[in-house]
């Protein structure tokens, strides 16, 4: 199923084969936009919502797998699914393990098209959660003063009372004090919770698995 408001971006620079797509794309309710390299793409993509690229593999300048590359270090990592006439297993197995969704031959055939946009749409959306609840923790997190985000670590490491006490030179009935402080703050209202939040932010985002 395609998400309300998905957007596909294909990169190409065959033009007949840009439009030949793209209004297949279109007749099966998806919007989709063309560019003829990798440059104009990076240059002039805008999504709001779900989002992939369909990228062809051999082009000028920067091929799909330099364009891979390059959306791997913005802050989107929007989706690839890699369209190629000129595919050889090496380029395939390397593109996969950078994380494509998918890596189609031309002609393509639209069934499997339109499935691997959906895997790509459905991981975008995944990547796009992901960093709401990543940014919402640490924005919970910075309402903590230094004690409390001293507390608040020490806590989630599974020290008790007493040994945070010992550890920060406080009394226990102090400690007490600064960790409901940071659990309201925090919203939590378990230990538990308050793990999951702080590990949420000390993590590496997730990549999609491979």
């Amino acid at each position: 199923m395609i998400p309300e408001g998905a957007k596909v971006f294909l990169v190409d620079d065959d033009p007949v084969f840009s439009t030949s797509l793209v209004r297949l794309l279109r007749a099966a309710g998806i919007s989709a936009e063309a560019f003829a390299s990798a440059r104009e793409f990076l240059a002039g993509a805008v999504a709001e919502g779900p989002a992939c690229v369909l990228v062809d593999l051999r082009m000028p300048e920067v091929d799909g797998l330099e364009l891979q590359d390059a959306l791997d270090r913005t802050a989107r990592k929007l989706p690839v699914v890699f369209i190629s006439g000129a595919g050889e297993v090496s380029d395939s197995v390397k593109a996969m393990r950078a994380g494509a969704i998918d890596f189609l031959t031309k002609p393509v055939d639209e069934r499997h098209l339109l499935e691997a946009i959906e895997r790509a749409l459905s991981e975008d959306e995944r990547q796009r959660e992901e960093r709401r609840l990543r940014a919402d923790a640490r924005q919970r997190l910075n309402r903590l003063t230094p004690r409390e985000t001293q507390v608040c670590h020490l806590v989630a490491q599974g020290l008790l009372n007493k040994q945070v006490a010992a550890e920060l030179g406080l009394s226990e009935p102090t400690v007490k004090a600064h960790r409901q402080q940071v659990m309201s703050k925090l919203k939590v209202d378990s230990v538990a919770a308050l793990v999951r939040l702080v590990d949420l932010v000390r993590a590496p985002p997730a990549s999609r698995p491979r």
